[in-house]
């Protein structure tokens, strides 16, 4: 089995924004050159994460107005007695979780019609990496 990773960056100007990088993950798999297996892409931060679905902009609409009806942004959360004020930024997270897995076949992602790989910053502003790491041969 041979392996292949590749880091990249997001800054986003907002505090919460949702990217496409499906252009991203299929460049990853061909300097890759592998054909069958799978990639995982993987936030490396606990206010962020990483999705696949639908890449309509009525969707991502939808989803950030349900993950703020979930998990709000409030004054009184916990966390902020650290003087940290993005405790709904992790719990966003936990909702969407941090990493996808999506199989290779024939050299291509293998998804189904309308999926797309999204990343998910829920405290943006600053500096984020993303891990892309494609296994198989």
């Amino acid at each position: 089995m041979r392996f292949y990773t590749e880091y990249l960056t997001f800054k986003t100007t907002k505090h919460r924004d949702y990217i496409n990088m499906t252009s991203q993950v299929e460049t990853a798999l061909r300097k890759s050159g592998i054909q069958e297996g799978m990639i995982l892409v993987s936030a490396m931060h606990i206010t962020a994460g990483v999705w696949v679905n639908d890449a309509e902009d009525g969707l991502i609409a939808d989803i950030d107005e349900w993950l703020e009806k979930l998990a709000p942004f409030r004054e009184n959360y916990r966390h902020h007695r650290t003087g940290e004020t993005n405790g709904d930024s992790h719990l966003k997270s936990l909702i969407v979780h941090h990493e996808v897995i999506v199989p290779v076949t024939a050299g291509k992602l293998d998804f189904g019609p309308w999926q797309q790989v999204y990343y998910a910053e829920f405290d943006g502003r600053r500096s984020k990496r993303v891990i892309i790491k494609v296994m198989g041969e």
